[in-house]
């Protein structure tokens, strides 16, 4: 776990000097095989395991009092206070429209219902022009990948290639051949697919595996943007596509 640790501090170091290459990618180990803690720089172990009470947590939903506040993902006991109790801001991009927004989405221990619509509505079906909830434990692990890499200098926004998607869009997809399992969290605004520029995919995905919240897809494409991650909010499981 220690040598874990270190690969990615090395890593997400390297990236912040603009020395992070594609051969970093053979080098990201295991997918999961550690724990870092996101926000943890002094090598301190977390147990990234949802709390009873967050796993009693309704699906989410968009209503008039706002959406179900999530809880703390991981286990902030271990970590450092301030990096739990700080407001939080998450600066994404989407990649079909351009669209970019830098939004405070929890604040004072509560999700802020029109930062999370907006979210909602920057995760949406953009073919099919359709806005759902998105579920709250996804977007804090979004905002805890952006957290930590922001630590090692690389604040670039998170870009968004797609988030929650119709059955229809979903079945199109897979008609021509772009990856989309037939029971796809997409559809239920569980997952999405994402790159930092200017980190390598293997290092992001290693990075989100560790948290141990869900599933991670590795998609690595030999083309100027690279890659991509799949993150879910669904079992432990990890694959390449």
């Amino acid at each position: 776990m220690a040598s874990r640790r270190l690969f990615l501090h090395q890593s997400f170091v390297l990236g912040a000097s603009g020395l992070l290459i594609g051969s970093i990618a053979g080098c990201a180990g295991t997918p999961g095989a550690g724990q870092p803690a996101p926000g943890n720089t002094t090598g301190a172990a977390a147990n990234p395991s949802m709390t009873p009470a967050a796993r009693r947590r309704p699906p989410p939903s968009i209503s008039a009092n706002g959406p179900d506040a999530p809880s703390d993902i991981f286990d902030a006991a271990t970590l450092d206070l301030d990096f739990w109790i700080r407001p939080r801001t998450i600066s994404v991009r989407r990649q079909a429209t351009g669209e970019k927004a830098e939004l405070l989405y929890w604040k004072d221990g509560e999700m802020v219902d029109a930062a999370y619509r907006q979210l909602c509505h920057l995760l949406r079906d953009v073919q099919a022009n359709v806005t759902a909830p998105i579920d709250p434990k996804l977007i804090e692990i979004l905002w805890a990948t952006q957290a930590f890499v922001a630590r090692f200098g690389i604040t670039s926004p998170l870009e968004i290639l797609s988030g929650y998607r119709t059955p229809e869009t979903n079945r199109g997809l897979s008609e021509q051949g772009v990856p989309a399992a037939r029971k796809s969290l997409h559809m239920e605004g569980r997952a999405a697919d994402i790159r930092i520029p200017n980190l390598d995919a293997g290092v992001l995905g290693g990075l989100i595996s560790s948290f141990r919240q869900g599933g991670v897809g590795f998609y690595y494409r030999q083309s100027k943007q690279g890659g991509w991650i799949h993150a879910d909010t669904g079992l432990q499981r990890s694959w390449k596509g």
